[in-house]
């Protein structure tokens, strides 16, 4: 089995999730029926789903891949999904101010992100690799997890926040439920971090057995993190930041709420005599 690590910890983030889930459902059963506190649920989770997949390539501008422009990437794009078994994906363009790529969706149904400045950039083994590692999210379907998550965050928050606004209608007691609303928001999303960091190294130990070529893919980690943290580069968007192989800069709170590890660790442990 490979990724072992990756598919304990989805599995345990699971059961963290659906127990903070099954807590919010039995504060609230005797407000209505189970069926329908769980079909609301999951209306919740596909209607976030789909909005989300769809507001993420909307905000980058998201647009067809111009294959005839760029043949060889195409081509290697086409290769890399008939070798990871994700032929379904689509290849799309967009404008995200730096050089980054994203994936969002699943097997059958995914989508790579690709930006403008990107493909400027990197050389086509470098993108070659970029793409592999975009490819292997969606292969892995980490990114469910990642979606339940956020969902569950989601819901707990709003219930902590209205139940306190609501028990007191002042303006003291919305603003007490907005500030207990964003922690247990972060409670709940650790768990979901540490699972988004974890899958950040599998994609790049994905990309580099597929591609084989992990110095490619270390290169291409290199450019974007110097471009990215360039004191003119303007910050990752948070709508598509965790999904991005580059996570954005980093300032004191973004460390510890990290979505990615360390650049450098990830070149180190792709080709660590670049760092030398």
């Amino acid at each position: 089995m490979r990724h072992p690590g990756l598919k304990v910890r989805m599995a345990v983030s699971g059961v963290v999730l659906f127990a903070f889930y099954a807590g919010l459902v039995t504060v609230l059963e005797p407000l209505a029926d189970l069926p329908i506190l769980v079909g609301l649920t999951l209306l919740f989770v596909a209607g976030q789903y789909k909005f989300g997949k769809w507001m993420a390539v909307r905000s980058v501008g998201g647009e067809e891949f111009p294959r005839e422009e760029y043949p060889e990437i195409a081509a290697e794009f086409d290769r890399l999904c008939a070798e990871m078994g994700v032929e379904d994906t689509k290849l799309l363009i967009g404008q995200m101010g730096v050089p980054n790529a994203f994936a969002v969706g699943r097997k059958g149904a995914g989508v790579v992100v690709v930006s403008d400045t990107l493909l400027e950039l990197l050389e086509t083994d470098e993108l070659a690799g970029v793409l592999a590692h975009e490819l292997a999210h969606v292969k892995n379907r980490d990114s469910i997890v990642m979606l339940l998550g956020q969902s569950v965050a989601t819901l707990v928050s709003m219930f902590v926040f209205f139940v306190i606004a609501l028990a007191d209608d002042s303006i003291v007691g919305s603003l007490i439920g907005w500030v207990l609303s964003i922690i247990v928001n972060a409670v709940v999303m650790i768990f979901v971090l540490a699972i988004s960091r974890y899958r950040e190294y599998v994609a790049d130990d994905d990309a580099a057995a597929y591609t084989d070529d992990p110095e490619a893919l270390a290169r291409a980690l290199v450019k974007i993190n110097e471009v990215g943290h360039h004191e003119q580069a303007p910050d990752v968007d948070d709508r598509v930041g965790a999904l991005c192989i580059f996570g954005g800069k980093r300032g004191l709170l973004s460390i510890l709420f990290a979505t990615h590890p360390p650049m450098e660790k990830r070149v180190a442990k792709l080709a660590p005599q670049l760092l030398g």
